[in-house]
């Protein structure tokens, strides 16, 4: 049969317009989504600037529905979600973004650290940590041991916690050398409260080793050591403190009054607390001499005249209250009151503050409990700042 070469020749016109005329339509339809979704994004950024949160999600959200393949107005969404505190929502846009199969290793990385944040805004720690953890490796991973190390301060789980800071001192991500000593240091107090003395005496010395120019480890491992009937290490334990780290020496008086007790020390413990007074006066060392019963000047007066010199030096109402108290008046019967009131006045001033937020307590705290700082509280009282 034979071949009719003339519907070729009118074809071909033919499809040529059915062609152009298709892809007219298709890039018509590609111009009109191009500009709505534009025209929401803008919007929506129009109305974040002007702080208007309502009206900036409804437009990204119209703008993703236009385009739901556009990663970046799904990150904004989300940290806009979480922003408000719509942490449920914010979840939701990053797990559909880690969801897709074309997202790229950047984008699901940050599709990653978005979805620790919110599960850290909500408080939900353990699917934080599960988030942060699947950060190792990448261009977040510094930023993600922060966090977990803030986790495991927070839930008190030490163990962990020293891993990463090993992780991070090897990595050189920074000094932590000081807060992994710390973390050993909680580590060897809960086994020294389950009686685990040798576990806890191993721990300390890891610590020192760590960090010998940090307080902490040694006055720790005097205590272990004098608690495990070793009174003659604890002794020169804390004789390496008052070399190494003489600033920590007010908060190991009162074990050092203990120690030397224990060793018939005495005399030398008098003497470097001697030593350390002279160059700070402190009011701890200062109920430490006290408690030497050991005169200010060898033969003179009596131990509580240390008050009154200290009095000399610097003016306490915490030095003159207490060097009162063992006086008599010449109206002994207002003692008691007058006392009392001195006491009540001075109660505030012998309390320690945290150098970070200002928080005080009663005690020597080496992380504070109201910022969560290390090393914020200096070896000081207040009087003292």
């Amino acid at each position: 049969m034979d071949f009719d070469l003339s519907w070729i020749l009118l074809g071909l016109p033919l499809a040529f317009v059915l062609g152009r005329l298709s892809s007219r339509m298709d890039l018509r339809q590609v111009r009109q989504d191009n500009r709505q979704a534009p025209k929401a994004y803008f919007k929506g950024l129009n109305f974040l600037l002007n702080e208007q949160q309502d009206k900036a999600i409804d437009a990204f959200i119209e703008a993703v529905q236009n385009d739901p393949e556009t990663a970046d107005l799904h990150f904004a969404l989300g940290n806009l979600f979480r922003r408000r505190g719509e942490y449920h929502r914010a979840v939701r846009v990053h797990e559909h973004l880690l969801s897709r199969a074309d997202l790229s290793r950047e984008d699901r990385d940050r599709a990653q650290h978005g979805l620790a944040q919110d599960f850290l805004k909500a408080g939900l720690l353990d699917r934080a940590e599960e988030a942060l953890r699947r950060l190792e490796g990448s261009a977040y991973e510094a930023e993600a041991r922060l966090a977990l190390l803030a986790i495991y301060e927070r839930s008190r789980d030490w163990e962990q916690a020293a891993e990463i800071a090993r992780r991070m001192q090897t990595a050189k991500q920074g000094d932590f050398s000081g807060r992994l000593a710390h973390y050993l240091c909680e580590q060897a107090t809960e086994q020294a409260r389950h009686a685990q003395l040798d576990t806890a005496h191993q721990l300390l010395q890891e610590a020192v080793r760590i960090a010998p120019q940090t307080p902490r480890p040694r006055i720790e491992l005097a205590r272990i050591q004098h608690r495990l009937n070793q009174s003659q290490a604890a002794w020169q334990t804390l004789q390496t403190l008052a070399q190494t780290t003489p600033q920590g020496l007010p908060l190991a008086a009162p074990l050092m009054l203990e120690v030397a007790a224990a060793t018939g020390q005495q005399d030398a413990a008098a003497q470097l607390l001697r030593a350390r007074y002279a160059q700070m006066p402190s009011l701890d060392l200062l109920d430490a001499l006290v408690a030497l019963n050991t005169a200010p000047a060898e033969g003179e007066g009596q131990s509580r005249d240390w008050y009154v010199q200290h009095l000399a030096k610097e003016p306490s109402l915490v030095a003159a209250t207490k060097w009162l108290a063992g006086e008599k008046l010449e109206h002994e019967e207002h003692h008691p009151a007058v006392q009392k009131a001195l006491e009540h006045a001075s109660k505030p001033l012998s309390r320690y503050r945290c150098a970070a937020c200002g928080f005080e307590a009663r005690q020597h705290f080496w992380h504070c409990p109201g910022c969560q700082s290390w090393d914020s509280y200096p070896a000081r009282r207040v009087e003292e700042l």
